[in-house]
This record gives C-alpha cells, structure tokens and sequence, in this order.
C-alpha cells in the first residue's frame, strides 16, 4: 500500500502536525478514564472541525512499546521495520555513529558479587542524579579507551538523564556481529545475564563491566545493564516519503532518535512554552508530550489526568498558528491500573481546517472514539488520513 500510495501524493503548502500525548489510552476508574476526567478546553475548540477513531499501533492484543508505535504514526509496518531501542537512544542523545556502529541503550545498576556471579540489587542505581552520571562516566574515560584499544574498537558512552547511558561501540575495521541482546535480567534479586563467550561484543561489554566494578564495588552505580544492542538499520526517509520536510520536537532523547533514523531534523527542548517558533520552515510537524505515560506506568491516575490538561495547553499553542491538519493521539495505550503499556487501542482525533468531517463527536475521550467516525482501524493508516485532510493525495485509479 506504501508503495502505491507513493504515486498519488503531491505536495501544496499545508501544514500538518502530529502531536502523540505518549501512553494516552486507558481504562474507566470509579466509570471515568483519565481522558474523559481531564479538563480539554483547547481540544474541545477543534471538536466541531474533528473525526475520531480509535487506533491499534499493530493488531488487536497485541502490547506494543513506543518504537513499533511511532513507526505505525509514522506510516511504516512495525512488523517489517523493527527499531530497537539501542539505536533510538544514542540518536537521540546526538552520539555518533557510522554505517558499522553498534548501538547500546545502558542503565547504571547497583550489583553484588556472590562468589562468580553478580546479583543485581538495583536495575537504576537509585535513580542517580545525571550530575553524578556525568561524573562516573567521566570516570571511566581512560578506562573506555584503554579497552577500544585492546579490542580494536573505538568505545563511545555518554550520560544520559537520571541512570541512563547511550554506548556505541564501532569496529576499527569490518563489522561486530549483534550476537547478544542483553545483559538485565528484568528484576532484583537475579544474576546478571552472562554473554555468550563466542560473542567479540559480549567479551567488549563483559570486560567494561568487570573493570568497572573493581573501580565501583562499594558504590550506589557499579555496574552497566546493557539493553537494545543494535546495529544501524536502514529505514526510507519520511520526507522523500511523504514529500514533506519534517520536524521533530521532544524533551526525551529516544522519540528524536525515532525521528532522526527517518531523516527528520529535531529540536530537544526544554519546555513546551515557545515551541510555534520552530515551525515556520517545515510543513510536517511532529511534537512528543511524555509525562502522560510516566504518570500511567506508575499508576498515578489523578497525575495522569494533569498531564492530559498540561498536554492540551501546548495544544492550545499548536492551534495558534492555524495548521491545516491536526492529529492528536498516543503511540499506544498505558492504562493505570496495568502500570505498563496496555494492549488498548488507543484514542485518534484529526482535525482539518477545512471543516470536511462529519462533526458528530462532542468530546476526545476513549468512548467518544470508539463512536467516531473513523471506527477502530490500523494505526498504520495515520499519514494517510493526514495527508488526504491536507489535500496532498490524488484520485487513486481511473
């Protein structure tokens, strides 16, 4: 269908622009989920111009994470062009990175050894401070670049928020087989995962982490959980794609590097106050709002519904500068009382200047959906629907 779907785009000046409110689907508490609680004065003025559906990121049941939900938004096959999380991580965080990388998403980790394994304690360390992140990786500097020596590698980690870590490791020469996925075993109280001895990148990562912790034993983050070890995949490029040029804007470093494997330029921003003031030059604009799947996973429902209300304020300023074409919706559903991604469809709304919908909606909430006019369909169909209500998709056929 992508392919197909190529031959009857045109470019014309309208400008769309997709905001995912992360996790925004969920469940009823006490008859109300978050979305029908929250206060939506912004998204209530785009009612009367908006169809809604319902929209599952790859199938029905089927629990997703963030990198298969994107590429749904994004219009790609999930199935087909799967991210792992390595990969986003590093790109968001402007590592850089060669044809012959390896990518690797890290977790600083508290561990004691037992004899010759270690058990983990703490998977994040306690959550440590980014000042002391960026302080222990300063740290082990020399110690990174006497063992890119050892193993002809050039080894590059860089702190990340809280306990998190980006690493890339890339060969000198050739290319490392991703042979190993990962080292954490999910939960306290277990041994790390030993690597395969076979594995050139398991014995780089297992000699890291025995250096560090004879460096570390008696400290909160003595330890790497490494995560998503990826090499660098090849995905189309959104705006040859779509003939659009495409803009990114988030505050977490995964949903950019999403955004940058697919040739999009991104701004990591702080806050979400002046954020109109990037979309002047671009006429496809994508902007993350995370907090409402923190507050999810954490099963935080009145939390939840003030992230909700915090998100229809930077709505608030998307509308002001009149775009053509409004999606708002999540990349999948973080129902509360799950703590976790859910496998809910999660909840669509596309606005259109133009006033070419039916109207029929009175409220954005997940019942309101499920009555729109859109149905419950394939989140895969996103860039379609946009692209049709921005008048940018020919007659297909005689």
């Amino acid at each position: 269908m992508l392919e197909k779907m190529q031959e009857i785009i045109v470019k014309n000046n309208s400008r769309l622009v997709l905001f995912v409110v992360d996790g925004l689907g969920d469940l009823p508490y006490n008859g109300k989920t978050p979305l029908e609680a929250a206060q939506k004065n912004n998204i209530q003025k785009l009612i009367s111009k908006s169809a809604l559906g319902m929209a599952y990121p790859i199938g029905y049941g089927i629990t997703v994470g963030s990198g298969p939900g994107h590429m749904a938004l994004f219009g790609l096959d999930p199935l087909k062009y799967q991210i792992k999380r390595g990969i986003l991580e590093v790109l968001g965080m402007d590592m850089e990175i060669k044809p012959n990388s390896i990518a690797i998403r890290g977790n600083w980790a508290t561990v004691q050894k037992v004899q010759d394994k270690f058990i983990v304690i703490d998977r994040r360390a306690s959550r440590i401070a980014t000042e002391q992140n960026q302080r222990l990786v300063e740290l082990i500097h020399p110690l990174i670049e006497r063992i890119g020596q050892e193993y002809q590698v050039e080894i590059q980690i860089k702190s990340g928020m809280e306990h998190r870590l980006g690493v890339v490791i890339t060969p000198k020469n050739g290319k490392i087989d991703v042979d190993v996925s990962t080292n954490d075993p999910q939960k306290e109280g277990l041994p790390v995962i030993n690597f395969s001895e076979r594995s050139r990148i398991g014995a780089i990562l297992e000699t890291l982490n025995k250096r560090i912790f004879e460096m570390f034993e008696n400290q909160k983050a003595n330890y790497i959980l490494f995560r998503g070890i990826t090499d660098v995949p090849s995905l189309p490029n959104f705006g040859e794609l779509y003939k659009v040029k495409p803009l990114a804007i988030a505050q977490y470093p995964m949903y950019l590097g999403i955004a940058k494997l697919l040739g999009f330029q991104t701004i990591r921003i702080e806050n979400y106050d002046n954020i109109t003031q990037f979309f002047e030059d671009f006429d496809f604009v994508y902007v993350h709002y995370k907090y409402t799947d923190m507050a999810g996973e954490d099963g935080d429902f009145q939390r939840k519904v003030k992230e909700i209300e915090n998100a229809d304020r930077v709505v608030g300023k998307i509308i002001e500068i009149d775009p053509d074409v409004l999606v708002v919706t999540g990349d999948h559903s973080t129902p509360c009382m799950y703590k976790s991604h859910g496998f809910q469809p999660t909840p669509y709304l596309v606005y259109s200047k133009a006033g070419d919908v039916f109207g029929i909606s009175k409220d954005f909430n997940e019942k309101e959906c499920l009555r729109g006019e859109l149905g419950i369909f394939p989140m895969l169909w996103n860039m379609q629907i946009m692209l049709a209500y921005g008048k940018r998709l020919q007659k297909f056929g005689a």
